[in-house]
């Protein structure tokens, strides 16, 4: 029952008492193989315990106390005089753990890294500290590659702005085949000599992956992704409107739409009664106030007293007797309530006069020492309301900010479903004042159209108009297209991308924060090949 898959371990004896779990095994086989000369022995030396700690029971510790027995060697050239016998999927040569226990403490740095892993180690009842997980991990082969026939390739930070790698993944697995650790193109010719199957290779508009892609695998074919085609629009588009940045400053402004005028029923007036007069109260108090008034009032001509209503109602007895004093449910609405006395009403007339007699330009400090002097106790803060109210009307608004260019990119480029009524009218004001980038907008819908329909035939009208619209950015972004053309022909065309790459970079990025300082290059490309 403990260890169904070691035929070749006996148990011997168990003992679950105390706080520690021990159990007593030995080996069943005859001999044992060297380890240098492979010669097989049978000759016993000698024997000793070892004690590898194995995976808790029912978080107890449990300890194995493993009888294990010295060979002698009998050929003469080997070089060992001695050697111990192993138990093949137990231990280890110099292990202190069992490798189940190894392979558990591995798995808990794959999944939670040092800090985190330690702690989950400690709650399962397994000793090991941060650095014990990290070796594990370490310790752990890389998966095979395989032969993968579409991959995708892009750069990802070690150290933003500093530092870059290369993460290669397969199009078609979504699975990381390997990590390097930087993005020039002599790092990545060697792989890619090493894998001549690839038939599809997706890349952004580097030029060292291109570079790279055409010396080592030139029988691939390339595809530029179309997430990298859109934001490099996108920074073309952003370049135009800073070109045009005085329609921005000069777009007239925006009057707001008057709200709709809702119609209302004919007032009759065959009554003789006037077409208006006062409102009723309206709202969620009104209706509440009438349904009150209505209860009190049935359960009044029901003879029930007023004392009897507040008991059926759980209501006060002052409560019920405002309802039933109230002639009118309207009566029970309050109106606009009374200003209440302030300790500031005695000095009022002083300040007013000292108010007038500066013009206004006395400070509240001055005025608090002042009418203290007369007597007052209060504080500053009622005092700074009523020279707020002193000081009229606020300012009126200044004129709204031209939009910023962020904005108007914004505008230009997002889906127009994405857009809200305000930011709809802002744009077509905009494009009405500037022709320039109502041109960019009409190139920008249609790139989009090509790119979402993979109407890749279409790429040489776009180019041709791009580049003759006069607009720097744009022709700059259309010559870029030109001369790598046959990848962004084929991203606009084939299904292939490299979104699953932007994904694993993701991925990279949460295991990198994970790992806070301790995420060197080596450590964190064990954890995304084997994490998965």
């Amino acid at each position: 029952m403990l260890f169904p898959s070691l035929p070749q371990v006996e148990i011997v004896h168990f003992k679950a008492s105390g706080p520690v779990v021990r159990v007593e095994a030995r080996l069943t086989t005859l001999g044992a193989a060297c380890p240098s000369c492979g010669a097989w022995s049978e000759r016993v030396h000698g024997s000793y315990l070892r004690y590898p700690s194995d995976l808790p029971s029912c978080g107890r510790p449990v300890v194995v106390s493993l009888r294990v027995r010295r060979f002698i060697c009998g050929q003469a050239s080997c070089p060992r005089r001695t050697f111990v016998e192993q138990a093949q999927g137990l231990t280890r040569r110099n292990g202190q753990v069992t490798e189940r226990q190894r392979a558990s403490v591995a798995c808990l740095g794959l999944a939670l890294a040092g800090r985190a892993g330690a702690r989950i180690a400690a709650l399962l009842g397994i000793r090991a500290s941060r650095s014990t997980l990290l070796r594990r991990v370490m310790d752990l082969p890389d998966p095979a590659v395989g032969a993968p026939v579409a991959v995708g390739v892009d750069d990802f930070a070690l150290r933003r702005g500093h530092v870059y790698g290369t993460v290669i993944t397969d199009a078609a697995t979504h699975r990381v085949l390997d990590m390097l650790p930087d993005r020039d193109a002599a790092t990545l010719v060697p792989w890619l000599a090493g894998h001549p199957q690839i038939e599809i290779l997706c890349r952004d508009r580097a030029s060292a992956y291109a570079d790279a892609a055409t010396t080592a695998a030139p029988q691939a074919r390339q595809v530029a992704d179309r997430y990298h085609l859109w934001a490099n629009l996108v920074s073309a588009v952003e370049k135009t409107v800073v070109d045009h940045r005085r329609c921005l400053h000069s777009l007239p402004t925006i009057a707001p739409e008057p709200d709709p005028q809702w119609e209302t029923p004919p007032h009759d007036d065959s009554a003789g009664e006037p077409a208006t007069g006062p409102t009723e109260p309206a709202g969620k108090m009104a209706e509440r106030r009438r349904l009150h008034h209505a209860l009190v009032h049935d359960l009044l001509d029901q003879g029930l007293s007023e004392r009897a209503v507040a008991r059926h109602l759980s209501w006060s007895r002052n409560t019920v007797r405002r309802y039933a004093r109230a002639a009118r449910w309207q009566d029970m609405m309050k109106g606009r309530p009374q200003p209440r006395a302030s300790i500031l009403d005695p000095y009022k007339p002083y300040l007013e006069r000292r108010w007038a007699e500066t013009g206004g330009k006395i400070t509240g400090l001055a005025l608090l020492a002042e009418i203290r002097e007369r007597g007052y106790r209060g504080g500053h803060t009622v005092l700074s309301v009523w020279k707020q109210g002193q000081q009229g009307p606020d300012p009126p608004a200044p004129p709204p900010a031209p939009p910023t260019v962020r904005a108007a990119v914004g505008w230009l480029t997002r889906h127009p479903a994405g857009l809200t009524l305000d930011e709809e009218l802002q744009r077509k004001t905009l494009l009405a004042h500037c022709p320039e980038l109502e041109t960019t907008a009409d190139l920008v819908r249609s790139f989009a159209e090509m790119l979402t329909s993979l109407e890749g035939n279409r790429l040489p009208e776009w180019i041709t108009q791009a580049r003759t619209s006069g607009l720097r950015g744009i022709s700059t972004f259309a010559t870029g297209l030109n001369s790598d053309y046959d990848a962004v022909g084929a991203g606009l065309t084939t299904q292939w991308n490299s979104g699953h790459v932007e994904g694993a970079v993701n991925r990279i990025k949460m295991l990198k924060r994970q790992m806070f300082g301790r995420a060197g290059f080596d450590l964190l490309r064990k954890r995304v090949l084997l994490a998965e």
